[in-house]
Formats: C-alpha cells, structure tokens, sequence
C-alpha cells in the first residue's frame, strides 16, 4: 500500500491501519524525518518503507511507484492522503498560493494516480485508489480555503473519471470527504472559535478522530468494498448530507 501525507494526521492513522490489517506500507510525506518515525512506530516495522518526496516533482511520481512495486512487492491501494491548505480571505489569495494549492492538491494527484492506475492495469490484479476531498467541494468554504476547495473539487471529477477509465481493469477509485478531524491542518491558521464552530455544526458534536477516517480507507481497499467506486463518501458525522 502506497500511503502519502504519512508523517501526520490522517495519513500516518491510515499507515498505522494497513499495517494493523496486515499490509505492507510504503509511507510518502515531504518531512523525511517525521515520515521515518511514522514509519518506526508502525506494527512490524521492519516491513514497511519511509520515503521523502515532494509530490510537486511530476517527472518523479512514476518512479516513485516503481519503486513502491520494487520494495513491497505487488502493488494493490494507494491512498493519496498529502495535501496543503492555506486559509485567507478571498480578496487576499495570489497567484503564489493559488498555484501551491492546485499543484500539490490535485495536479500531483492527478499523475501520481495516472501512474499508479498503469501499475495496476500492467499487473492486472486489479486494485484501489483513494483520494482525499473536502466538504467543501459541495457547499463551498466557510474558513478561508477558497484554492484549496477549488482543487478538491478537481479530484473528486478526476476520480470519478479515473474510476470510469480503469474500472474495466478491476480497480475502483473513490474520493473520501472529511469533515472535521482533530489534525493538524483542522487548526491550521484556526481559530478556537472557528473550530468550536466547526463542531457546533457537526450532528454528532464532537470533532472526528484521524482513525475514524483511515477505517474507511481500509474498508474502500478491502474486498469488502469491491463494487464501490467513483464514490465520493461523507466522513463528516453528518456535518455534510447529500
């Protein structure tokens, strides 16, 4: 399983996760030392491999799978979990954080599951990818987040026509939508009040927890869900219905 955004939050909780299931893990994230430690805190973690890379290097995503295949042996799930988010007015985003946001939130994911979908057709065992979303593709922003929920809307349509793509190989490709989960980027250029706002508007009242998302990642990747796909799932606790 390739995991990205693995150092932290919601992608180390996935890491932790495939490796409690069973699975090899090739762990992704730009912070090289957090992804090591990650990666040492992992059950048997002599089996699974901690990778630095910048996602915003295009030219390399094709080489990083082959190097995933090489040291986990077959491939199966990719969960693209890495993102960047910077909050700030509208009238306030530039170009800069425009193009920073659309490069790594989807333009990155677009070639990494390119390359990972050729993987997978080329071993012809099927598989998974799962991408990352937001809420926010749907009802727009109420923090700030105005690029980002603008590349967040690109991979749920991506992944919907990547799920049309491969499905006749035998892989699905879903989007996740998280709501609000006590991670690091949740209070990101937050303030208390506006995460207090955030669980305020949730049903279930409380914020959610990294593992509570990472369950559903290795429910998409299992057999169980093996005729789910170009999903886009609301793991929110109600906060989005649709």
């Amino acid at each position: 399983m390739i995991v990205t955004g693995a150092a932290q939050g919601i992608g180390q909780a996935t890491a932790e996760a495939f490796a409690e299931a069973g699975a090899r893990v090739f762990a992704v994230d730009i912070k090289g030392e957090a992804v090591k430690r990650a990666v040492a805190g992992l059950a048997r973690p002599s089996l699974h491999h901690a990778r630095r890379y910048d996602l915003r290097d295009i030219a390399g995503l094709g080489g990083l799978v082959e190097e995933a295949s090489e040291s986990l042996g077959n491939l199966w799930a990719l969960a693209h979990v890495a993102g960047t988010l910077k909050r700030q007015p509208l009238d306030e985003v530039g170009e800069e954080e425009w193009d920073l946001q659309l490069d790594v939130d989807l333009k990155a994911g677009f070639f990494l599951c390119r390359a990972f979908g050729q993987a997978l057709v080329a071993g012809g065992r099927g598989g998974r990818i799962v991408n990352f979303s937001s809420p926010g593709f749907i009802r727009g922003t109420r923090l700030g987040a105005h690029a980002y929920v603008a590349a967040k809307g690109g991979v749920v349509s991506m992944s919907r026509d990547f799920a049309r793509w491969y499905g006749p190989h035998g892989i699905t490709v879903n989007t996740l939508l998280p709501g609000p989960i006590d991670t690091p980027m949740q209070h990101t250029d937050n303030t208390e009040e506006v995460v207090a706002a955030g669980v305020a508007a949730c049903p279930l009242g409380r914020l959610g927890q990294p593992e509570e998302v990472a369950s559903v990642v290795v429910f998409l990747a299992s057999d169980h869900a093996s005729y789910i796909s170009g999903a886009a799932i609301s793991v929110t606790g109600g906060a989005l219905m649709y």
